[in-house]
């Protein structure tokens, strides 16, 4: 007699299996026929289950319960669990993901996602943050660089001013004086530059003695019949030039550098001044500048650090 063995509690047994007869008889001759006949189709169920559970992750290890499952497990830990080490993994993905997620909604800051929102339509915002998006310390640390190179200004096409700077003078000694600049607002990095390579160059020129009015023999000549240069004469005349200068350095909006012109005449400061009202207009916009004091807006003696907006540039 056939009979069916009991199915395993896995989910690939030998259920699928019809049992061999228990007895050490032959198979009927006339029987062997229709068990031929079955053999394929059996074999290509199993197949189809063995693969559907190696791809659902399901352990396919049959499970014994005689005394030769000590055997087959040797070496081997049993999982209780019945679980994939893939299985795991996944899981332990997925509880993680949601953890995060469940942090970023009830710990994100509202103005990362208000900085989030407007890279959607601001290309220029979406290109500073970068791959900071998500990550709220890193975003801020993105955006104070920005500032700190460029200004707040995101979207600026011309950054100077359309108003005259104003300019007086406090008791101005051309040997030992500050000149002071007002700005619109605290500088940046490439406007601390602009100003001190302005500062630097006008320097410069008058350490050569370029600012000398004892000897401007084309000032007043007319240049339509070719006039004449008297280099005996410009090689005569007595030197006019700079004696020394400090670094510019800049609290907030108040920027200040120490002058000693020396020798050099006054037109120096008309041909500084020429420079700064370009440089307002096009560049960087000057409220006013003061020749000479010792203390303007809330300048403050000392105070070099950079957290409270001390910068400085090295002439």
């Amino acid at each position: 007699m056939w009979k069916e063995l009991p199915s395993s509690s896995r989910p690939l047994s030998a259920a699928l299996f019809t049992a061999m007869p228990q007895t050490d008889s032959v198979i009927n001759p006339s029987n062997r026929k229709s068990w031929r006949h079955k053999l394929p189709s059996i074999v290509a169920s199993v197949q189809k289950d063995f693969r559907g559970n190696i791809d659902q992750g399901i352990d396919t290890t049959p499970s014994t319960s005689n005394g030769d499952s000590s055997t087959l497990l040797n070496g081997k830990a049993a999982k209780g669990s019945g679980t994939t080490a893939r299985g795991r993994r996944l899981l332990k993905v997925r509880e993680e993901k949601r953890k995060h997620e469940y942090e970023q909604l009830h710990n994100y800051p509202a103005w990362a996602k208000v900085l989030e929102d407007a890279c959607r339509n601001d290309s220029e915002l979406r290109a500073v943050l970068g791959d900071s998006i998500g990550n709220p310390e890193l975003m801020r640390k993105r955006v104070e660089e920005r500032v700190r190179r460029k200004g707040r200004d995101f979207q600026k096409s011309k950054t100077g001013s359309v108003l005259a700077f104003k300019v007086s003078f406090r008791d101005f000694n051309p040997l030992d004086s500050y000149i002071w600049f007002e700005l619109y607002g605290s500088p940046s990095d490439r406007d601390v530059d602009l100003l001190g390579s302005v500062i630097q160059s006008w320097y410069v020129m008058g350490r050569l003695g370029a600012f000398n009015s004892a000897n401007l023999q084309l000032a007043n000549s007319s240049m339509e019949y070719d006039p004449l240069y008297d280099v005996d004469k410009g090689f005569k005349v007595m030197p006019s030039s700079f004696h020394d200068i400090g670094d510019i350095e800049f609290q907030d909006n108040w920027g200040r550098v120490w002058v000693d012109l020396g020798t050099a005449d006054f037109f120096s400061i008309d041909v500084l001044l020429n420079c700064l009202t370009l440089l307002s207009s096009e560049y960087l916009g000057i409220q006013q500048v003061v020749f000479g004091g010792r203390q303007m807006g809330d300048w403050e003696d000392g105070m070099t650090s950079p957290e409270y907006g001390y910068k400085s540039f090295k002439i």
